[in-house]
């Protein structure tokens, strides 16, 4: 996997992963899908969340994380996937209000991401359990407990 990532930072917070971490778990989640991208990983505070949530999917809240796929005229050749927006803040939260690892969330997150750059949604319960099952063998593969297990449980 040939993968070019760009990582953004708005925000600065020692809980933000590295580059090299966003990009094994990048490439794990494009292993066999893709043999080259380029992806570009913005990290943001809370109000750039909440405004680019608010004008692309109409909710005025910031959210964990926000996908924006690439398609290029059909002139056009390019491996650019996409942008992926992650908002800090709210990932922090998450990770202590589910109670799991910081590190755990951060990178189910970015292979949620870009499994959605992909074409993967969560829409209805047949597309959420492939794309699930997809992010539980990814994140397994990189050493992560199953993202869904607490909610399985209940």
């Amino acid at each position: 996997m040939n993968l070019q990532l760009e990582v953004q930072r708005v925000v600065e917070d020692d809980g933000i992963p590295g580059a090299m971490q966003f990009q094994s778990w990048a490439e794990a989640a494009l292993n066999g899908r893709l043999d080259q991208a380029e992806l570009v990983v913005r990290i943001v505070d809370r109000e750039e969340s909440r405004q680019l949530n608010r004008e692309y999917r109409g909710k005025d809240k910031p959210t964990n994380v926000l996908s924006f796929p690439f398609e290029a005229p059909a002139v056009v050749e390019s491996d650019l996937l996409g942008d992926l927006v992650i908002c800090a803040p709210v990932v922090t939260e998450e990770a202590l209000a589910q109670d799991k690892p910081p590190q755990a969330h951060w990178a189910h997150l970015l292979v949620h991401g870009v499994l959605h750059l992909l074409g993967f949604d969560h829409i209805n319960e047949q597309e959420a359990e492939v794309m699930e099952g997809l992010e539980v063998e990814i994140l397994e593969s990189l050493g992560f407990p199953d993202p869904y297990q607490s909610e399985r449980e209940l």
